[in-house]
């Protein structure tokens, strides 16, 4: 089925009520829906059609999810990029996936028409609101002379819904290919929960182009509520939104804890209202969850996914005991098992690869095979993960994959930073590893050794890196050594620099 006959039916059900608060104003349903079915004109004017890709690369706003929407109506295929990304990575990405039409705003607009240079063809431009500067449609104006389009394209369970691009080992993104079923079982599985309910107040703080900002979006398609949406996440607007609307719903990553906890005029704001706090994309630390729950009086609840899985696979659970430093129970519908390098399920409270099976899984990365065969075999997605179950089936995440930076919840991968690096002619190698950070979670540390008879500052490398790379994926700090600790194959020691990097 395709994805939007839940909106549909939500909407048929509800009918027309306040459904967003933007920026001072309500949305209601009914201007939501009418604003998606006129993007889904639009684009189709302009000769998207069903399996088109369509990028959006703007900070949250009302416009992003009837985007979304509209994509889906016409069987078109959204590829949210995050606004953060630097021209280089968004034009990978461009390249990767071809998009029929670009969707973004005057403040991205020279990071697009950067990456779109020197591609074999162009596609169409529009910027939300009512500005068009040359090559480029105001969508404004696209919707004005738009006709709405009712009629919903009909999608198989295994049509794309969405490509969502993740870092990669390789130094290149990777396209993850989510399906119309793999989304429609994240929406049903929430719902089989028994744990959502009509009628809350939630806010949306998460970047409307990540993984976990597009599940609370999956979750409120089944779901008669209203929601405060931000721009970006701030603080201090983040308090005042959550008193003004005395909101009971809040989905974060912990770096948000971490800033609303440590915000000068905590006191003067009243949170009593939150009934409901989930940590996610990163590891909540217990002295930050505890350190929260006593001041708010409310439980954070963990849980745990990837990309590759719809997003998520497990969370705690809001009926029963909170088993602190798990990630809960896998969520209906879907199997998750420890299992060994034969693929073989291991006892409870043995370690082994956290890997999932079911409708979420993804179906591939995007124009690459081999690497889809190397994560999904026999089924199984192989998280790459290593965890242990206990006897009442609450999972434990003991290691991330080794080399995964997490910086605000946003992962970092180190070749994606080494390999812009090793671009620098003064620098003869290269290691980046991630260093505890009390308000990011972790920050990226760069170990460089200088080429023989160059200099290079650590400033120099610092705004080298700053203009090839987003500013989230860039270090924080250089450390230069004369060599770099190796096995005796030659690999890179990362285990001894982290040592040596907290030492400092």
């Amino acid at each position: 089925m395709n994805l939007l006959e839940l909106s549909d039916d939500l909407y048929l059900k509800h009918g027309d009520y306040q459904a967003l608060f933007f920026e001072g104003r309500w949305y209601s349903s009914f201007e939501l829906r009418d604003m998606h079915l006129r993007i889904a004109g639009a684009l189709q004017k302009l000769g998207v059609e069903p399996n088109d890709r369509v990028a959006v690369m703007t900070p949250n706003c009302p416009e992003v999810g009837a985007t979304y929407a509209g994509c889906w109506r016409i069987g078109a295929v959204p590829v949210p990029i995050l606004f953060l990304l630097a021209p280089p990575e968004v034009k990978h990405i461009l390249t990767d996936c071809e998009p029929k039409a670009v969707i973004t705003s005057i403040e991205f607009l020279p990071t697009i028409q950067q990456a779109v240079t020197d591609l074999a063809w162009k596609p169409e431009i529009i910027l939300i609101g009512s500005d068009s500067p040359a090559g480029t449609h105001a969508l404004d104006q696209l919707l004005a002379a738009a006709e709405p389009r009712e009629k919903i394209e009909p999608r198989a369970d295994d049509e794309l819904s969405g490509i969502l691009y993740t870092g990669g080992t390789t130094g290149r993104p990777k396209g993850v290919m989510l399906t119309h079923g793999g989304m429609v079982a994240v929406s049903e599985a929430a719902m089989a929960l028994g744990e959502f309910e009509d009628d809350k107040v939630g806010l949306g703080a998460l970047p409307l182009a990540h993984g976990y900002g597009i599940l609370t979006s999956l979750i409120a398609m089944r779901l008669k509520g209203r929601g405060v949406l931000m721009r970006w996440f701030i603080p201090d607007e983040a308090l005042r939104l959550i008193e003004e609307h005395r909101v009971q719903l809040f989905a974060a990553v912990p770096t948000m804890l971490v800033m609303i906890l440590n915000h000068p005029d905590l006191d003067k704001y009243d949170l009593s209202s939150l009934e409901r706090v989930s940590s996610g994309a990163a590891p909540c630390p217990l002295e930050l969850m505890q350190e929260f729950e006593r001041r708010f009086g409310v439980e954070i609840l963990e849980g745990y996914g990837l990309t590759e899985s719809t997003i998520v696979c497990c969370s705690q659970r809001r009926t029963e005991p909170r088993v602190i430093g798990s990630v809960g129970k896998a969520w209906p519908g879907f199997t998750v098992e420890i299992l060994d390098d034969d693929n073989n399920e291991l006892p409870q409270g043995e370690l082994g690869e956290i890997c999932i099976k079911g409708p979420n899984v993804m179906k591939g990365y995007y124009n690459l095979p081999d690497k889809t065969a190397e994560v999904v075999r026999d089924g199984w997605l192989h998280s790459g993960d290593i965890g242990r179950q206990d006897a009442e089936g609450n999972f434990y995440v003991v290691e991330r994959k080794k080399d995964l930076i997490i910086r605000g919840g946003l992962n970092i991968y180190p070749r994606d930073v080494e390999e812009v690096l090793f671009e620098h002619p003064a620098i003869a190698e290269a290691a980046v590893i991630g260093k505890p950070d009390p308000q990011y979670g972790e920050d990226v540390v760069a170990f460089v050794v200088r080429r023989a008879g160059k200099e290079v500052s650590e400033d120099e490398v610092l705004s080298f890196c700053r203009e090839k790379l987003a500013k989230y994926k860039s270090p924080k700090e250089v450390v230069f050594v004369d060599s770099l600790p190796k096995s005796g194959v030659g690999k890179v020691l990362r285990r001894e620099l982290r040592e040596m990097a907290v030492a400092r």
